[in-house]
């Protein structure tokens, strides 16, 4: 059994909002990060072409640049969330994520555009660590890891559509919009949190520079936290490269590009029900055992179909049911390793988010870019890159749990 204290009270008792509003509010806020990406990808040969870009895989750095800008500044993000509150922080980036999205719009060059879009990912960081930090404060455990995978099953509503709508976006006012959208989706959040969602901190923390070199020892010294932090950061390099160059696969590869947001919208919606249903057992089965479970399955999958496409062929149908098979996976390791790295870092929520989240955006982004830079014509580089992130992951596992998966124990989860 998990420790109790791993169970606390529900956020309805902590804040003045219901449990069903705080969770569409927590994943509409999440849901900056996926709508900052995915909204555009079918705008991205258009944009292309409309900058004279030679290279096509040069367009893969309208994604990328949003995807670094929102890394590195958590590590800052964090500590102000600590010390002057998540919510003063949220609306601030909120405005911010705004301005840069309808800026992109009228960018005179592409380097201005990724400037652009490096400026709105730096803002959307913000959003991201006060988001998770104010899940933090009113939940812990096993608890924490039901919210979140609720949070994750709302939120990965936005790129099942996002595709989708882009597309409407672009057939009814042209691929400037994808941008200017993000602006508006931003403001309304604003106006949500601004009369709606309470302060959450409890005691601020000081900044001062014992207190944050302080706060980063803390979590990169912890076992558990560290370790769950690089095992997430690794795998989910995987899901950084499939976005970068997910356009490219079904476009040059398997010639369906016409359908691209309808694919998209089944490999996201596989990631969603595997989301809710985590929410459903993960308090029964515990995060350790269900996690850990589903890195295996995604190995096993990529592998199986890494096979398939070198030595019999590239089969749409085959690579796209595998890839679902290995991308819901996803779904329950999220939410699990984010609570397995943030529950014992309760009074410094921001800073462990913070470094979290550094390590499953920047991190995964470079190594997704590595792998989607490998990109030939044939989807046997990333499936390649899928297999050696996911071993890669289990081993840091491994080492962090000492050799011992799906541990149940005394104060495990």
């Amino acid at each position: 059994m998990s420790d109790p204290a791993t169970h606390p009270k529900a956020p309805e008792s902590t804040l003045n909002i219901g449990m069903r509003e705080f969770v569409a509010m927590m994943a509409a806020i999440f849901g900056l990060q996926a709508l900052g990406i995915d909204i555009m990808l079918p705008a991205l040969e258009q944009i292309g072409t409309f900058y004279q870009i030679a290279d096509p895989n040069d367009q893969q750095w309208i994604v990328v640049a949003f995807v670094l800008g929102f890394g590195f500044p958590q590590l800052i993000w964090g500590p102000v969330a600590d010390r002057y509150g998540r919510k003063i922080l949220l609306q601030c980036s909120l405005v911010g994520y705004a301005i840069f999205g309808i800026a992109c719009m009228f960018a005179p060059s592409f380097e201005m555009l990724l400037l652009f879009r490096l400026l709105q990912g730096i803002s959307c960081s913000g959003t991201r660590v006060s988001a998770g930090a104010i899940i933090r404060d009113v939940s812990a455990g096993r608890a924490m890891a039901r919210i979140m995978s609720l949070v994750f099953t709302v939120f990965m509503v936005v790129p099942i559509l996002a595709p989708g709508i882009g597309t409407l976006i672009i057939a009814l006012m042209g691929w400037p919009w994808t941008f200017g959208m993000l602006g508006v989706f931003a403001f309304l959040v604003f106006f949500w949190t601004a009369f709606r969602l309470p302060a959450t901190m409890k005691e601020p923390r000081p900044i001062n520079l014992a207190n944050v070199v302080d706060g980063f020892r803390r979590v990169f010294s912890h076992r558990t936290s560290f370790g769950y932090m690089c095992a997430s950061g690794v795998i989910f390099g995987s899901l950084f490269a499939f976005i970068a160059a997910s356009e490219q696969v079904f476009d040059e590869v398997f010639d369906r590009a016409d359908l691209f947001w309808a694919y998209f919208a089944g490999i996201a919606g596989g990631l969603a029900v595997m989301n809710y249903l985590n929410s459903r057992v993960v308090e029964q089965l515990g995060m350790r055992r269900i996690s850990h479970t589903m890195v295996i399955i995604f190995i096993l999958s990529a592998g199986l179909n890494l096979a398939y496409m070198q030595f019999i062929g590239q089969n749409f149908w085959v690579f796209y049911t595998l890839f679902i098979v290995s991308f819901a996976c996803f779904g329950m390791m999220g939410a699990n390793f984010a609570s397995l790295a943030l529950e014992p870092m309760g009074d410094i929520a921001g800073t462990a988010n913070a470094v979290y989240g550094f390590f499953t955006s920047t991190g995964a982004s470079l190594i997704g870019l590595f792998i989607a830079q490998q990109f030939n014509g044939t989807v046997i580089p990333i499936l390649i890159g899928f297999v050696g992130l996911g071993l890669t992951s289990l081993t840091i596992i491994l080492i962090t749990e000492r050799g011992k998966l799906f541990e149940i124990g005394a104060g495990k989860a």
